[in-house]
């Protein structure tokens, strides 16, 4: 008793607000979360969280510290660009400086249909840090399958968006699901209710093409959490079931009932059961090119797309080539397997070639940030 006491007093200004009390710090002190992205929203995400006395975080994230992130990625310094950490390692040391009670599962990994469900089966809550809608997708599958609370989020430019996602149980695998309960009245609804489909490669703005104010991504984050915390302290009906949408710069807080969108059959995922992203069979394909140094992608979904804007964006990035049939970019902040300059390639289906490592997590890392998923 002594020993929970004196970890209950860290969190005694917490303990203080009536929807937590001792017994909702408790729970939360018993619960687990799995951090998808430990970009500008994963890191402010797991940083909040970890503070606030989760019992243990999953920390997915492919990537490495770039002199870029230090502007709004708060968990990580000029000490970690230093040493070339990867993002998940550098959250994880500093997580356990923070507060050395909260377990911290790191993982330098891509998070993939082959790996998502182990990450997310002893999860009770799916936080998405997240930078494309590929990936998202398959988050709102497992969230669905496996009737866990999903609360998606993303920012770009001045803008953010973010949506609490509690599954409806009709297609819920049994055995599985979270300490978060809610009744099927509770229910909302599911990410592809609400985005049926993904934007098409290169239509929608990514921060490495637009840009973000930080500012953004900490409000967006901190709502995630917000909600996040009322779930796990069983708080369900505290939760804000719509959508968030601001844009900073012009001052802008809409609020959109998107209630309606939860309509029986017609979603083909938490209405038809149809786990199409977990199942891999709407996932990018990439393909290593053997003795060429080079990974292709090919989007899910292939159409035709105006190559004509992206262009734009990416001349800042590098030396461009453009005609009607592709364009190509030798990137200038890109390096290569052997140090050389990464050059991507885009044709107008949004399959890309991207040139310089033959890794396919790398090649999708920059396809999604400069082109877009």
């Amino acid at each position: 008793m002594a020993d929970i006491a004196s970890r209950l007093a860290r969190y005694h200004r917490q303990t203080l607000l009536p929807g937590i009390g001792q017994s909702g710090q408790m729970r939360l002190m018993q619960s687990r979360a799995l951090v998808v992205g430990c970009g500008a929203l994963g890191t402010v995400i797991a940083e909040t969280l970890g503070r606030a006395g989760i019992g243990a975080l999953i920390i997915v994230d492919r990537d490495v510290v770039e002199l870029t992130n230090l502007q709004r990625q708060v968990l990580y310094d000029e000490e970690d660009l230093k040493l070339g950490m990867p993002k998940a390692e550098a959250a994880r040391k500093k997580l356990a400086r923070l507060n050395s009670s909260v377990r911290v599962d790191a993982h330098v990994d891509d998070f993939n249909v082959g790996n998502a469900a182990r990450f997310a089966e002893q999860a009770d809550i799916i936080m998405d840090g997240l930078d494309n809608f590929e990936t998202r997708y398959l988050l709102n599958d497992l969230a669905v399958k496996l009737g866990k609370p999903y609360i998606y989020g993303g920012a770009v430019g001045t803008t953010g968006m973010s949506m609490t996602i509690l599954p409806h149980p009709r297609h819920r695998q049994k055995g599985a699901g979270s300490k978060v309960v809610w009744s099927e009245q509770q229910a909302t609804p599911c990410l592809r209710c609400v985005f049926p489909e993904a934007p098409p490669p290169g239509t929608s703005p990514t921060c490495d093409t637009a840009g973000v104010l930080g500012p953004v991504v900490n409000v967006i984050a901190s709502w995630q959490c917000a909600q996040a915390l009322k779930l796990l302290t069983a708080n369900i009906d505290a939760i804000d079931r719509r959508m968030l949408n601001i844009d900073l710069w012009s001052n802008e807080i809409r609020q959109f009932d998107v209630g309606g969108a939860l309509s029986g059959e017609t979603c083909p995922c938490c209405g038809q059961g149809n786990f199409e992203h977990l199942e891999g069979d709407a996932a990018s394909r990439t393909t290593s090119l053997c003795g060429r140094n080079a990974v292709q992608i090919s989007p899910a979904t292939e159409g035709q797309i105006d190559l004509a804007p992206i262009a734009m964006k990416l001349m800042s990035h590098g030396k461009l080539m453009a005609n009607k049939y592709l364009i190509r970019c030798i990137m200038h902040a890109e390096k290569g397997t052997l140090g050389e300059p990464v050059e991507l390639t885009l044709f107008p289906t949004g399959r890309a070639i991207i040139k310089g490592t033959d890794q396919p997590e790398v090649a999708r890392s920059i396809y999604a940030r400069y082109v877009g998923a």
